[in-house]
């Protein structure tokens, strides 16, 4: 009873910001987000790169490993991670052209997800994680999946969140990148850019949502002011193109589902258009224990439906995980 009241007084407060929002709410309330978790900003060279992350929880708590989606960054996390830090050691990068990490020039940087993969693996060492949960979500997934299949004895949970890893998730949304994969044209290349355009960026957050209010306009402007820096369409167009790379592992990423049986929670938007709910169910045929929640939202559902994410993500970790 005291754990559902403690969540539950952290939910009431998580979307507070730390601006006049913060100001204008009532003192106990700011206390008890305060009293959640103090998250710490830090980075770690890697591959010559600055990486950066957002830390918070105890040292020696179970390790939760937070993979962000396009084209957004650990941000997408900020209100979910102080409702989880009173208890885990929670972790969540930026990959290099995201966020606040550095974004070197395409021509002289990888991208890939299995450079990202690779670099995530590093960061996870310099920290001393040696297990973890993750949280997968878009691009999260193949990194994470990556991940899984480098060090399989290391996952600990599956939190899967419109991250795809079946044929069936890969929709008509894809149809025009999946031509780009296949010519590798600078025609093709540049028919994507507008996935990295402001109108883009906007619907990723409020399609399929049914209340508007609840989704600030603050993420599409932060993300939107990242992508436009110069030299960072070309880093997505790479990566759009390298997205097809993920595609031939899905085999194996299903096998590891299968083999090693991770503890896994599927929470899905069910009205996301970019990975859509079909790709959920497939989970279940690897994973027949997973626990599955279809939401009525869209691709960013931590925005509107954290009140309703929360409480699953925490009481599976609490059983799965960490009383592992």
């Amino acid at each position: 009873m005291m754990k559902k009241l403690v969540i539950s007084m952290l939910l009431a407060t998580a979307g507070i910001a730390a601006s006049a929002e913060a100001i204008a709410a009532p003192a106990s309330a700011v206390a008890t987000q305060a009293a959640a978790a103090t998250v710490h900003y830090r980075s770690a060279t890697i591959d010559g790169v600055k990486m950066f992350y957002r830390e918070a929880g105890p040292a020696d708590g179970p390790v939760v490993l937070l993979l962000h989606g396009f084209p957004t960054s650990s941000h997408m996390f900020r209100n979910l991670i102080p409702l989880l830090a009173d208890r885990y050691h929670v972790i969540a990068p930026d990959y290099p052209g995201f966020g606040q990490s550095d974004a070197p020039d395409h021509r002289q940087f990888t991208y890939s997800f299995a450079h990202y993969a690779d670099m995530v693996d590093t960061l996870m060492g310099k920290i001393g994680a040696r297990r973890y949960a993750m949280y997968v979500m878009d691009y999260g997934a193949p990194v994470g999946y990556r991940l899984a299949l480098k060090n399989p004895e290391r996952v600990s949970g599956l939190i899967v969140q419109n991250g795809n890893a079946y044929e069936e998730g890969l929709g008509a949304f894809w149809d025009p990148i999946r031509t780009y994969w296949q010519s590798g044209s600078a025609k093709d290349r540049e028919a994507q850019a507008w996935l990295v355009g402001l109108d883009a960026t906007k619907f990723q957050y409020t399609d399929g949502v049914r209340d508007l209010s609840r989704i600030s306009p603050d993420n599409w402007v932060q993300d939107q002011a990242l992508l436009d820096r110069p030299g960072n369409k070309d880093i997505q167009l790479d990566l759009f193109y390298d997205y097809r790379t993920n595609v031939p592992l899905y085999p194996a990423f299903q096998a590891f589902f299968r083999e090693r049986k991770p503890p896994t929670l599927i929470v899905w938007g069910k009205n996301d258009k970019i990975f859509p709910e079909p790709g959920a169910h497939p989970y279940t045929r690897d994973l027949p224990d997973a626990e599955m929640h279809i939401l009525d939202t869209g691709h960013f559902a931590l925005e509107d439906k954290l009140d309703e994410m929360a409480p699953l993500i925490r009481d599976f970790l609490d059983r799965k995980v960490a009383a592992r």
